[in-house]
């Protein structure tokens, strides 16, 4: 697997990277020792020129569709890669300079609307990697429908009391907080609050709940695991106030098809089923994301064959 790099972040931060890449530190320490084997035998401008950086946020699907591209490549395409794991901002200004070489993750027309609108005339778009990708807010489903089916009914004072007024939310410059700020004002939702934290963070105050049987409700998106571990569903958003369906897509920058057409190439043929990256990220929460890729890649020989050109 490729060598994690990271970029400068805050104190919570390193505390919450620490937790995604706990997973990869077997392979972190492989990619590290090949990466110091290869700084003594090559000079840096050259082993740099070699070395396409894809860059993905902290959450469960865009790790895992960004270390699956990273594996594909490195075994099937002899391409070298470095992986760069950061907030959304810094992602969006890092393509749109080049020192990206592409991203994995952008959510689009309305999540990731502000990042894609600064840099869109600075990047490419490589294609779709999958569509039907959803965002709002979710329950468990031991809470009745009569009590909350939208975000209407949160202003119930009852309903507001039992969530003690509290929304769990994840780290602060994901498009999916900004929305959800604004859905506070838009369904005037007085008194309550949206818990920053991380993604990391929002599932461990979401299980120790679960398990109690408290109420409570979490920002959400879809594909994710916590829709496979626990029993919980979308509460209605009558005013579309965190959107609708999405499409992921893949934005690279501006000089990669020239530079190294293979890899776009196969970023552009790059297409999943969000119930196949559920089911990919599910494995890796049971077992580890090195683990879930090696099964995913066995399982679906034909689309990886596809991805990287061969006839199938």
């Amino acid at each position: 697997m490729a060598w994690v790099k990271q970029l400068p972040t805050s104190h919570k931060e390193k505390i919450l990277l620490k937790t995604f890449t706990r997973r990869s530190t077997f392979s972190a320490t492989l990619g590290l020792a090949a990466a110091l084997l290869t700084t003594s035998a090559l000079p840096t401008m050259a082993q740099d020129a070699k070395t396409v950086k894809l860059g993905y946020a902290p959450w469960a699907d865009a790790e895992f569709i960004t270390k699956l591209a990273a594996k594909v490549m490195t075994d099937k395409l002899g391409q070298k890669v470095d992986l760069v794991l950061t907030d959304v901002a810094p992602l969006y200004q890092g393509v749109s300079r080049g020192d990206i070489d592409a991203i994995l993750m952008a959510w689009l027309p309305v999540t990731h609307a502000d990042y894609y609108g600064k840099v869109k005339d600075q990047v490419d778009t490589l294609g779709t990697i999958y569509d039907g990708g959803r965002q709002g807010w979710a329950v468990p489903t031991y809470i009745p429908e009569s009590e909350i089916a939208s975000f209407d009914d949160l202003k119930k004072p009852e309903v507001k009391e039992k969530l003690n007024g509290t929304i769990q939310g994840i780290e602060p410059g994901a498009g999916l907080t900004r929305l959800s700020q604004q859905a506070l004002k838009d369904y005037a939702l007085d008194g309550y609050k949206l818990q920053i934290s991380s993604e990391a963070g929002m599932m461990s105050a979401v299980d120790r709940a679960y398990r109690n049987e408290k109420w409570f409700v979490a920002t959400a998106w879809s594909p994710h695991w916590m829709f496979g571990k626990y029993k919980m569903r979308y509460i209605d958003d009558p005013k579309k106030a965190i959107g609708g369906i999405e499409h992921v897509d893949i934005l690279a920058r501006k000089d990669l098809k020239t530079d190294n057409p293979k890899v776009a190439g196969f970023l552009s043929r790059m297409k999943m089923q969000i119930g196949d990256i559920e089911a990919g990220i599910s494995d890796a929460q049971e077992t580890s994301y090195d683990a879930a890729i090696d099964k995913y890649i066995a399982d679906h020989p034909d689309q990886i064959k596809a991805w990287v050109g061969e006839e199938s």
